[in-house]
C-alpha cells in the first residue's frame, strides 16, 4: 500500500459543517434570558443550553446563544439552529425541524443525525420555558407526578454528570393544591445543594397551576 493511499479518506463533514464547528455563530451565555433551554448530558457525550431574548411585543426573537458540549456536529447544528431561528417569531421558529438544520448544514452522518435533534429540541424548550413563564402556553396539563418528574429529568446532578432522576437523588415528589414538594438525597451544606436547588426552581416554578415550591434536602 502506498503512503498516499493510508490518508486516501473521505471525511465524513460537509464543509459548512466544519465551517460552523470551527466558527459557530451566537455561541455564548445571555445572563438574565427571557427563555433557556437544556437537552443532552454532558456524561452521554453531547448537551446543549439555549438562551433566548424575545421581543413581548411581536414574540420575534431578537438575540439567542448556545452553549454545547459535545462533537463537531453537536457544535455545528446548535449554531446553524440559532441562525435559523433568530429573527423569527416563537412561532415560526417552533416549526424549524431537525431534517432542515441537516439539510442547511449540507447533510450529516447518519449515526449523529442524534445531534441536530438535539440542537432543535434544545430550541424548543428555550421557547417552552419562555412561553410558560409569560402564560402562553394554550394546552395546560395539569401538573401530576411524572410532570414534576419529566421537568427533574432536565436538572443535572454535577457529580455525576447525568440528570437528578437517574442518579436518585430525587426521593420523593408530592403534589397537592398548587403546591410541590421535592426531596432530595443531599445535605443541605453540600457544595452543589444550591446550584441543584436554582435549578429545580427554575423548571418546576414555571408551571402555569404551581403557586409554591418546596425543595427539602436531607439532613
Amino acid at each position: 500500500m502506498r503512503k498516499s493511499e493510508v490518508f486516501d479518506v473521505k471525511f465524513p463533514y460537509s464543509e459548512k459543517v466544519l465551517d460552523h464547528f470551527k466558527n459557530p455563530r451566537n455561541v455564548g451565555k445571555i445572563e438574565k434570558p427571557d427563555g433557556k433551554g437544556l437537552e443532552g448530558s454532558a456524561a452521554c457525550g453531547d448537551m446543549v443550553a439555549v438562551y433566548l431574548n424575545v421581543n413581548p411585543e411581536t414574540l420575534v426573537i431578537e438575540d439567542i446563544k448556545f452553549e454545547s458540549y459535545g462533537c463537531a456536529s453537536n457544535i455545528a447544528t446548535a449554531s446553524i439552529i440559532t441562525e435559523m431561528a433568530k429573527g423569527k417569531t416563537l412561532e415560526e421558529a417552533k416549526n424549524i425541524s431537525w431534517k432542515q438544520a441537516t439539510e442547511e448544514l449540507g447533510g450529516l452522518p447518519t449515526v449523529k443525525a442524534h445531534c441536530s435533534v438535539l440542537a432543535v429540541e434544545g430550541l424548543r424548550a428555550a421557547i417552552r420555558d419562555y412561553e410558560e413563564k409569560h402564560g402562553l402556553v394554550s394546552e395546560k396539563e395539569t401538573t401530576t407526578e411524572e410532570v414534576v418528574r419529566r421537568r427533574l429529568k432536565h436538572v443535572m446532578n454535577p457529580m455525576a454528570g447525568l440528570d437528578i432522576i437517574r442518579t436518585e437523588l430525587v426521593t420523593k415528589i408530592e403534589v397537592k393544591e398548587g403546591s410541590v414538594r421535592i426531596l432530595i438525597d443531599l445535605p443541605s451544606d453540600h457544595q452543589f445543594a444550591s446550584a441543584i436547588k436554582e435549578d429545580i426552581l427554575e423548571k418546576v416554578e414555571s408551571l402555569w397551576d404551581i403557586e409554591e415550591v418546596e425543595v427539602v434536602f436531607t439532613e
